[in-house]
């Protein structure tokens, strides 16, 4: 059974990030299909079919705080109250530990 899912200001922030510069650098078809990737993550995430890997292995003290892997992506969420909040979406090559450390969860 999936459960709700919602995204954080700062999940929305990332997401709309990720669709103008793949709008810019791919076009309109890339663009709404890489955000269709990365919302099928956040479904996958809530219906527990995600390869998921805690975020403490990265930063001790971030327990609770999980990742999954989508595209040139991390879809960084925590689980509360039997949803799944979606806190932010990471570039790859990005600093990841560094981000979750800022994300302070």
């Amino acid at each position: 059974m999936t459960r709700p899912w919602r995204l954080t200001r700062q999940a929305e922030e990332s997401l709309t990030e990720i669709a103008l510069w793949t709008y810019e650098t791919f076009g309109p078809a890339q663009a709404e299909a890489y955000e269709a990737e990365l919302l099928d993550c956040c479904e996958r995430i809530a219906a527990g079919e995600a390869v998921t890997q805690g975020c403490d292995v990265l930063v001790p003290g971030a327990e609770g705080l999980r990742f999954a892997r989508a595209g040139g992506h991390h879809v960084v969420f925590v689980e509360r109250e039997g949803a799944v909040v979606v806190v932010d979406v990471v570039h790859q090559r990005m600093d990841l530990a560094r981000r979750v450390r800022e994300l302070g969860h």
